[in-house]
């Protein structure tokens, strides 16, 4: 699976996964899943700083559910643009 593990380790993890029990996989699914969209959001507001929060929130649902669903979910993506004075 890994390319950068040594096999007999990557056994030894997989082995401790299969211990796991089912309701901590999913727990733990959840919290990657939760610092995965605040990362995304991060990055939303890095590349769109003068964003609203409610732009940066339907960008995000963009990324998520793919700008076709999201735009069916959330209607059209609305953006506040800036002009800069000559």
């Amino acid at each position: 699976m890994l390319t950068d593990t040594h096999p007999e380790i990557e056994a030894h993890q997989v082995q401790l996964w299969r211990q796991v029990p089912p309701w901590r996989k999913a727990e733990l699914l959840g919290q990657m899943y939760a610092t995965v969209k605040q990362l995304a959001y991060q990055g939303l507001r890095q590349r769109h700083p003068a964003a609203s929060e409610a732009e940066l929130h339907r960008r995000l649902a963009d990324l998520l559910l793919g700008e076709e669903l999201a735009q069916q979910v959330y209607g059209p993506l609305i953006t506040e643009e800036i002009s800069i004075a000559d």
